[in-house]
């Protein structure tokens, strides 16, 4: 008979080890966890114990229960940033320039972390993003470039495989969302100067992707560098 001490060391274990699955990447945002009784077998526990595991972790945010489907994973919970930062971003200059210089820290540091550690599908993915991202500068697309924009530097994050780094960009997307979003506006319009510019990023994203592809950790990093040079030159002369 299992006394109530042992049981609640089962049930810790069992809570630390998804958690872990879930923080390390094992398993992504989205993803429908395995049945009570897969887990239970696998785990060596009883289905009551998994139970109570799935819901504590349903309580602290990392995964939720949908009626009929199952339990999923919801990973890290982005802390939005409020109304009157994301209007700050948009409208203060002091405000954009730290946000690059926010930026120029860690999202160098997700592209050499990428270079040496994202996988095939994750390739696969930046590869699709950077299609889309053509077609979009091509058509003038002027919202889907800086919605690819956003996505190509989430999925980098992603690639890095560092919990730390990917987490700390879901925590701030919407932030830099608005960050990207903004220059992309600024330095888009109905000429041939814009459409340089245009085509130079998504030149600039190329380089990084390049590099990352071809396992180069330190040219991913001076590709990324120099993307975000050009993103603060264009802030900085008004677009």
């Amino acid at each position: 008979m299992t006394t109530p001490t042992v049981a609640r060391g089962l049930l810790g274990r069992v809570v630390k080890e998804l958690e872990s699955q879930i923080l390390e990447g094992s398993w992504r945002e989205q993803t429908r966890l395995p049945s009570e009784r897969a887990l239970a077998e696998s785990h060596g526990v009883s289905r009551s114990t998994v139970r109570e595991a799935i819901q504590r972790l349903v309580a602290r945010g990392l995964l939720e229960t949908r009626r009929g489907s199952g339990v999923f994973v919801v990973g890290a919970q982005p802390a939005r940033p409020s109304a009157p930062w994301l209007q700050l971003i948009a409208e203060s200059a002091p405000m954009r320039s730290d946000t690059l210089e926010f930026r120029l820290i860690f999202e160098c540091a997700s592209a050499r972390f990428a270079a040496e550690r994202a996988s095939a599908d994750e390739l696969a993915a930046m590869a699709e993003i950077l299609e889309r991202m053509q077609l979009a500068v091509h058509a003038r697309k002027v919202d889907e470039e800086a919605a690819t924009d956003a996505a190509f530097h989430a999925a980098l994050a992603r690639a890095s495989h560092n919990i730390m780094l990917d987490h700390f960009h879901a925590s701030v997307i919407t932030l830099l969302r608005e960050h990207i979003i903004s220059n992309t506006y600024d330095a888009a319009g109905d000429n041939a100067k814009a459409r340089q510019r245009a085509l130079a990023r998504l030149a600039q994203h190329q380089r990084v992707f390049d590099a990352v592809r071809a396992r180069k950790p330190q040219a991913a990093f001076e590709a990324m560098r120099e993307h975000l040079d050009f993103v603060g030159q264009q802030f900085r002369c008004g677009g």
